[in-house]
């Protein structure tokens, strides 16, 4: 399985562009702080899958997974900090919010499947989970 075809990859990437759409209401004073942090933080999460899936060591790909964890944790506290200043409304709060916990219990649940059944393909030199229902 490729790892764009993965549901945490989906979710992610799906989010990012969520971060990218939000943060363009954010004030100009806030254009190389907040907002751009922001959408590092959100990209960092299926930039890092992506690279992990396609290093050839599965310690390797644990490594990305979990930064891609430590980023999705980013992600929350930027939320609630734009929350906090009036950046973003709750419900926009609440709804991302929710998106970065599944993010990060899928992803938890990715990295416990590595140590079990990540392998290397033949053909593709890429790593393979085959983790259903990620």
């Amino acid at each position: 399985m490729q790892v764009e075809e993965l549901d945490v990859f989906k979710l992610s990437h799906e989010l990012t562009l969520k971060t990218y759409k939000i943060t363009t209401s954010f004030p100009a004073a806030e254009k190389y702080g907040l907002t751009s942090q922001m959408r590092r933080s959100a990209s960092s999460v299926p930039a890092n899958l992506m690279e992990g899936g396609h290093r050839f060591s599965k310690n390797e790909y644990k490594h990305f997974v979990s930064i891609s964890r430590g980023s999705s944790g980013e992600m929350k506290y930027h939320l609630l900090l734009s929350k906090d200043l009036g950046f973003i409304k709750e419900d926009v709060y609440f709804e991302m919010k929710e998106g970065y916990e599944r993010i990060s219990m899928m992803l938890t649940k990715l990295y416990a499947s590595l140590k079990y059944r990540a392998r290397i393909t033949d053909t593709e030199h890429e790593f393979s989970p085959d983790v259903e229902g990620m």
